[in-house]
């Protein structure tokens, strides 16, 4: 078949598709049911490179990269300066990202949600002072609860799923 889409033009052949034969039948909540499945489900295979979390992939199959070839050089003897050797502080690698253990990793979350939590309550505390009428920068007079909170305070305190829409 022959299709033009924006004055690109491709010819599309479709997929056979082959049905199940016509005796298969069932009972779906007590009614008489005819099932139409296909026999071989055809999946399309994607051709295109993907990406899943920054890495590269592909779901077909690998095509194998054929080696380039290189004409041999020649050695080229050539004086080379003598140089001073690096020092140890220019040297060192530096890790390209550095692995959190647990306890860090849920200090941070913790902070964070500590940090969300005193957003909220200091955009709650303007809105009110602005509905009140008080011309005070609020900013200024936030502070933590003094007292004793209950320890399951913070578990019950994020927003709701139904205050997101």
């Amino acid at each position: 078949m022959k299709l033009t889409y924006r004055g690109v033009s491709h010819d599309y052949t479709p997929p056979a598709v082959e049905p199940m034969g016509e005796g298969t039948q069932g009972k779906y909540r007590g009614l008489d049911w005819r099932f139409r499945n296909l026999r071989h489900p055809f999946v399309q295979q994607a051709t295109l490179d993907l990406k899943y979390r920054g890495v590269a992939y592909r779901t077909g199959p690998v095509t194998p990269l054929a080696p380039e070839v290189v004409a041999p050089v020649a050695p080229v003897a050539r004086q080379v300066a003598p140089q001073a050797e690096p020092t140890p502080a220019l040297s060192m690698s530096v890790p390209a990202m550095a692995v959190r253990s647990a306890h860090e990793e849920a200090r941070l979350l913790m902070m964070g949600h500590h940090r969300s939590i005193k957003n909220r309550e200091q955009s709650l505390l303007s809105r009110s002072a602005a509905e009140v009428g008080l011309a005070a920068d609020v900013t200024q007079f936030w502070n933590h609860i003094q007292g004793k909170v209950h320890p399951s305070f913070r578990a019950t305190y994020d927003r709701s799923h139904a205050a997101m829409s």
